[in-house]
């Protein structure tokens, strides 16, 4: 499959900066060949900025990086028109949002205001200011961080704001083994000197098209399906997956199908990634919230009560 060796020697540039954690950096990748943002919500220290900064490196995309405080204003994050006396009239002042990737650290740190400015070019590609239109570079990716220890000083996501992001992952502590082998590395430098690029954009538009291109068969969409219905009716969510999750799924199930070497779906690509498609989608009840219920012990139930396709010829 054109373009699987490319996307593949991509997480190997980044498996030399970011230890034993495979899997998180193989479901990033996927997530930018389905065309989506990604949230990664965990603790610092973990490796999340530097995780972004090697996919720019390796992919060789022009990325931006900003610390979210409460002080930052939208023109800030999207840029501002400046008069320009000489010529007697605005220059439009590109903010840090106009590249390929934009890594937003720590967002739930910021204004609503400024989080909805934000939020608003992941949705709509472009910037609008003073009733004119700056379409943000193509591909354009958001990496935002979050820390959901310490809530002092934050402002959470509206769950309208969530849904745009098509993943939620979480890193994690690396394994004894792991963290002794990123204590080696930090002697011999930075890490991230040792990212060469193997990519480009342009590669990655093809992959995504490619991405595109694979087929599900109506056996998955029902299964995606019903995995979105359980989540409405389940009695322990007040809010279950929307339509735009269950495209979310089925988008990151064709690019993991992708990075498999597969031209097609399978059940089990939908099953992998339904808890980090859906994670940050799901609220709970009342009543979950007294009974001491989670939101991942809910996704395993309905993994389990809801059965995949079997499909013929496997």
């Amino acid at each position: 499959m054109d373009g699987y060796q490319k996307a593949w020697e991509i997480i190997g540039q980044v498996k030399q900066v970011i230890q034993g954690k495979d899997a998180c950096i193989q479901k990033l990748l996927a997530a930018m060949l389905a065309g989506g943002h990604i949230l990664i919500d965990d603790i610092p220290g973990v490796g999340k900025t530097t995780m972004a900064l090697a996919f720019a490196g390796a992919m060789r995309l022009s990325y931006s990086r900003m610390q979210f405080t409460p002080d930052v204003l939208p023109s800030d994050v999207t840029g501002f028109y400046l008069y320009e006396k000489e010529r007697g009239q605005f220059r439009y002042q590109p903010g840090p949002v106009m590249c390929q990737l934009f890594l937003a650290d720590e967002i739930n740190r910021t204004s609503p205001k400024t989080q909805s400015a934000l939020l608003e070019v992941m949705e709509e590609g472009q910037v609008t200011l003073e009733g004119r239109t700056h379409p943000v570079p193509n591909p354009f990716t958001v990496i935002a961080t979050q820390n959901p220890v310490g809530s002092a000083g934050t402002q959470l996501l509206p769950d309208s704001q969530l849904d745009r992001f098509c993943i939620c992952l979480t890193v994690g502590y690396p394994s004894q083994e792991n963290e002794m082998q990123i204590l080696k590395g930090r002697q011999q430098g930075n890490p991230l000197e040792l990212v060469n690029p193997v990519a480009n954009a342009d590669d990655l538009l093809f992959m995504q098209r490619q991405v595109e291109q694979i087929f599900v068969h109506d056996a998955i969409l029902k299964y995606i399906t019903s995995l979105a219905k359980a989540t409405r009716e389940h009695p322990y969510l007040a809010l279950g997956l929307s339509p735009r999750g269950s495209l979310a799924l089925c988008r990151m199930a064709k690019a993991s199908a992708y990075l498999s070497g597969r031209d097609y779906v399978l059940p089990e690509d939908v099953a992998a990634l339904f808890p980090d498609v859906a994670r940050h989608r799901l609220i709970l009840s009342p009543r979950a919230k007294a009974s001491h219920v989670t939101v991942p012990d809910i996704m395993g139930e309905i993994l389990k009560q809801v059965p995949g396709p079997t499909l013929r010829g496997r």
